[in-house]
């Protein structure tokens, strides 16, 4: 069950800056598998330029590579896909970071009494990639690898409340917004309110908004290269404001740590192969 279920560079950034020593062609290269993961998998030529800033001869031949390796595919429609080369490798990154997030999940449901999750914001849908659940007999139980819509969930909340309100518009007209529950926000108008109060505020809430009688609590990772967020779930009654109150500095501190941790992984793994 998800979060909130009992029993995106962001299209449009430019590519990130990187520090010199690096391979230009391999960094333009990713920069685009990026752009077409944050379009949602799917992309035309002439938006990748737009997107990526780089020359249309440069996108066709490192597109054309990356398709002769299997990293992208081209539709019928002439449009650009991500390949299914990529899934292994995504499977296997999923995995090491549900290790690496563990001990930080399993200090905050140690603290709180009450699961807590990790989620990704992968194209316009939140995957589930670590929980460590509640001691609790009556707890909230996350599915790894479950994808939700970001609108109604806390950790889809506090992620989207970090890209541009232009990114997080596209985003919800890709995936609509359905309501799961009569809390369910569904007017695009008022859910840019709630992002603003997220952001203001620096944590996300879900209010019943996934599923009835179940609130959750999230912050979103800040610094790294994938968007990522942390969150406590727990039935209404449990996660009063007190213990909401309680536990967002937690979570602020589970995340800047876990932060730490994976930027630190991809510092030594880059000095690895620079040795």
């Amino acid at each position: 069950m998800s979060e909130s279920n009992t029993g995106l560079a962001a299209a449009g950034a430019q590519p990130h800056a990187r520090a010199s020593g690096g391979v230009q062609s391999l960094e333009r290269a990713f920069d685009l598998l990026e752009v077409m993961a944050d379009a949602g998998g799917v992309i035309g030529l002439s938006r990748l330029a737009q997107e990526s800033g780089l020359a249309l001869p440069t996108i066709h031949r490192l597109v054309r590579t990356l398709v002769d390796l299997g990293y992208v595919r081209q539709e019928p429609s002439r449009q650009y896909s991500l390949g299914p080369r990529l899934i292994r490798l995504g499977e296997s990154a999923s995995r090491l970071l549900g290790t690496w997030s563990r001990p930080y999940l399993a200090a905050l449901v140690d603290a709180l009494g009450e699961s807590a999750n990790l989620a990704m914001l992968d194209g316009d849908r939140v995957v589930y990639v670590a929980q460590v659940q509640s001691k609790q007999s009556m707890r909230m139980f996350t599915e790894v690898g479950r994808r939700v819509y970001p609108h109604c969930t806390a950790v889809g909340k506090a992620m989207l409340a970090h890209l541009p309100p232009s990114d997080v518009q596209a985003l919800l007209g890709r995936s609509g917004m359905p309501a799961h529950t009569e809390h369910t926000i569904t007017e695009p108008a008022r859910f840019a309110e709630e992002i603003d109060r997220v952001r203001a505020q620096g944590y996300a809430v879900d209010d019943g908004e996934q599923e009835i009688g179940v609130r959750c609590v999230a912050v979103s990772l800040l610094g790294t290269s994938n968007r990522l967020a942390v969150s406590v779930s727990g039935p209404a009654p449990r996660m009063t404001p007190e213990v909401v109150e309680r536990a967002v500095p937690l979570l602020r501190q589970a995340a800047e740590n876990l932060a730490d941790v994976l930027n630190v992984n991809r510092s030594s793994d880059a000095d690895r192969v620079a040795g």
